[in-house]
């Protein structure tokens, strides 16, 4: 069996909070992967129990993702993984919306998962219009212009060629060259490292002019795995979310919670 096609990305779209929703939160860069429970299962308690009124899920859900048919295959723990996140999330949008953005590792999230999941797939910019005002969602690899090397690959990987070609293939196929260029990610990185590089980041240049040409009051963004808060010209907040990882000391589980008219606290699971 092979995976569904994912459509390109459209343009930028707007993302309306439901009447009288006081709490959006927002998160990104899960990685959630075989071998790492208690970050799954943090994520999975926050999803029953927190009192949002909305989810936004800006990309890298999972470490990977290589196609919606792996909610079929019957044994590989990518698999059961990908079953019951895709439950437990649609358990939670039966209850609330929930928004959920491709990111570098599962740009081939489909509509078939989207189905499973009750989540609204969102193209990489989307607006988020709530109270007067305007946030720019992105997951932020686009914005790493300077890492050339990675934007002609990003450019391949995103191109509906590559991705049919992928997806033809069958799965276990899939998930070895999967972990083979996750492999090559991070030899990538050990060399900009070893050159004194640095791992790349946002050109905040990038993100101003995407941010006045959606006429956004902010900007909020993960990927970079460098949680901040940045001021843009004119004193615009750029919100950079954490990464998610509940083996580190102490672990990383932020969440960005949002309020109408651009209020927004940062807090843990629970909070």
């Amino acid at each position: 069996m092979t995976g569904d096609a994912v459509p390109p990305a459209a343009a930028a779209a707007t993302v309306t909070p439901p009447s009288g929703a006081q709490r959006l939160d927002c998160i990104a860069d899960l990685h959630l992967q075989p071998g790492d429970e208690a970050t799954a299962r943090a994520f999975l308690d926050h999803l029953r129990r927190a009192p949002f009124d909305g989810l936004l899920i800006l990309g890298d859900l999972f470490e990977v993702w290589v196609g919606d048919d792996l909610l079929d295959e019957a044994s590989s723990p990518e698999a059961a993984l990908a079953r019951s996140v895709a439950a437990a999330l649609r358990a939670a949008a039966a209850q609330r919306p929930l928004w959920l953005m491709h990111g570098n590792r599962d740009f081939l999230l489909g509509p078939r998962f989207a189905a499973a999941s009750g989540a609204a797939l969102l193209p990489d910019t989307a607006v988020l219009d709530w109270g007067g005002w305007r946030w720019l969602l992105a997951h932020g690899d686009a914005w790493c212009t300077g890492d050339t090397d990675y934007q002609r690959f990003r450019a391949d990987v995103r191109s509906p060629a590559w991705q049919a070609a992928f997806l033809a293939l069958p799965l276990q196929e899939r998930l070895q060259r999967a972990r083979a260029l996750r492999a090559q990610s991070q030899r990538h990185q050990a060399q900009r490292l070893r050159q004194g590089l640095g791992l790349a980041d946002v050109e905040p240049a990038v993100v101003e002019q995407a941010r006045q040409a959606a006429r956004a009051d902010g900007v909020i963004h993960g990927h970079t795995h460098r949680p901040a808060v940045h001021r843009m010209p004119g004193g615009a907040p750029r919100l950079v979310l954490s990464d998610w990882d509940a083996r580190a000391q102490p672990p990383r589980l932020r969440i960005l919670q949002l309020q109408p008219g651009g209020g927004w606290r940062l807090a843990a699971p629970g909070d």
